[in-house]
């Protein structure tokens, strides 16, 4: 394996390569608007987006803390999916046409931003090769991935959806340690999400859009966003800050600020991507307990992203540079997947906060009578799931009696009625250091080979702290 040192760039690989990006202006002074968004990341820039492409009088600004791109919108593993977490949440109780329309509202997601990146002129690498959901290294993963598919299933997703490779077939595509088998679906695309961030600042700028960067929100007032330097007037005030909503006390109470970490290899040749596999550039994570998520960028480099940490209180994270140990482990779960990487050095690591909400599933929020309203909750799948909520935002903004503003993660009245609080420090932290421990005990019990018991114990723990966390 090559000694060489991996790199901790200021925000992540994907950030470092756009080069140096001279910030837009701060917001300085008092300014008017109709719509005040908080927020430069997909959510916010999607929102300013939609709204103003339907709405096109309407004046809008975007309130930046740092740069657009600078939270998880430009730190994450590059997988834009057509899928939302907690889907079987959000269509229990739902009739068979509700669900369809559902079902076909989330299915939606790549085919509306592919519109939008030909429109727009958005070069962000994406590329639609589908997604393996492998199991592999150890049996335990052919269960969860079976009980996954039968999930799907009974959502009503079909066989083009999402369908069974065995362990040959899997093998074909990726050549995984122990290939047993996969969920493949092909509503999945690869991108390079920083490209994605500034190219959509940049067509929103160009709508007419005003967006403050290094503009950080510090408090709310009925018709009012504070900033450092600066405050906005606006009848309509959004809120899109997900992780970075710690000192929000209106927001602060609904999201949980953790870290993902994320590591990416040096460029590998052609001859080493044949023995792994990926030609068709798919994305892929195997069953681990560990969450794990990787692609193949069109560079050659492989990213390989998995769980984080949560920081007492939920304040959220930047710099990532001392979690050398823990990136350690993240390249040792790489290669305990894919033994081909043994001699072949990690160049960049680097992490992000994302936002979990009480109620583990995404959601669009607007209040008519006070004009408050947010979206977010997107459990690590807001790269495709924030095109979605900000659709659905922006119809619950301009009251359009659409079907997105009846699906069943729009929510009418204000953020703290409509979504659940996650319980006061330290009960949070506890839970959240006892699932990090147990999870670990179960991939070490899994993928040592650890009598049956053993295995058997971890996996029912885990399943009892994420009940407990439901």
């Amino acid at each position: 394996m090559s000694s060489a040192a991996p790199q901790f760039p200021d925000i992540s690989l994907w950030m470092a390569e756009l080069g140096p990006l001279t910030p837009r202006p701060a917001l300085l002074g008092e300014r008017d608007y109709d719509v005040a968004i908080a927020g430069g990341g997909y959510t916010g820039l999607w929102t300013a987006y939609y709204l103003k492409r339907l709405q096109p009088s309407l004046r809008i600004c975007v309130l930046e803390r740092d740069i657009c791109g600078f939270g998880a919108s430009g730190r994450n593993g590059g997988w834009m999916m057509a899928a939302v977490e907690g889907e079987a949440r959000l269509l229990a109780g739902l009739d068979e046409e509700a669900r369809q329309l559902a079902r076909e509202a989330i299915l939606g997601i790549l085919p509306e931003v592919e519109a939008v990146l030909a429109r727009e002129s958005i070069d962000c690498d994406y590329r639609r090769g589908g997604g393996l959901f492998a199991a592999a290294r150890y049996p335990e993963q052919l269960a969860t991935q079976r009980a996954h598919l039968e999930h799907y299933r009974a959502l009503g997703y079909s066989e083009a959806d999402y369908r069974w490779l065995d362990g040959e077939e899997l093998a074909g595509r990726l050549r995984l340690n122990n290939p047993l088998g996969a969920i493949y679906t092909p509503h999945i695309a690869r991108i390079h999400p920083a490209r994605l961030a500034r190219g959509l600042a940049d067509s929103v700028s160009a709508l007419g859009v005003d967006i403050f960067e290094h503009s950080p929100v510090t408090g709310l007032a009925a018709g009012w966003l504070q900033s450092e330097q600066g405050a906005v007037r606006a009848p309509v005030r959004l809120m899109a800050v997900e992780g970075f909503s710690w000192n929000l006390p209106a927001q602060r109470h609904h999201v949980l600020p953790v870290q993902s970490r994320v590591l990416a290899t040096e460029p590998l040749s052609e001859a080493q991507w044949t023995d792994i596999g990926l030609a068709r550039y798919e994305v892929f994570s195997d069953a681990s307990p560990l969450i794990t998520y990787a692609q193949r960028r069109a560079d050659n480099r492989l990213v390989f992203g998995s769980r984080g940490s949560y920081r007492f209180g939920g304040e959220p994270r930047a710099d990532f540079s001392a979690d050398g140990e823990a990136f350690t482990g993240i390249a040792r779960l790489m290669r305990a997947c894919l033994p081909q990487l043994e001699d072949v050095a990690v160049s960049h690591c680097w992490g992000g906060t994302l936002g979990i909400p009480r109620r583990a599933c995404p959601h669009a929020v607007f209040d008519t009578a006070s004009g408050f309203g947010t979206a977010g909750g997107y459990l690590g799948e807001g790269v495709g799931a924030s095109n979605l909520m900000a659709r659905t935002l922006a119809d619950l903004v301009l009251g359009r009696d659409s079907e997105l503003a009846g699906m069943p993660w729009a929510h009418r009245g204000l953020p703290a009625a409509a979504l659940r609080h996650w319980e006061p420090e330290p009960l949070r932290w506890l839970v959240y250091k006892a699932t990090d421990k147990v999870l670990g005990w179960e991939e070490s019990a899994c993928a040592g080979g650890a009598p049956r018991w053993r295995r058997q114990l971890w996996r029912s723990g885990s399943a009892a702290l994420a009940a407990l966390r439901g």
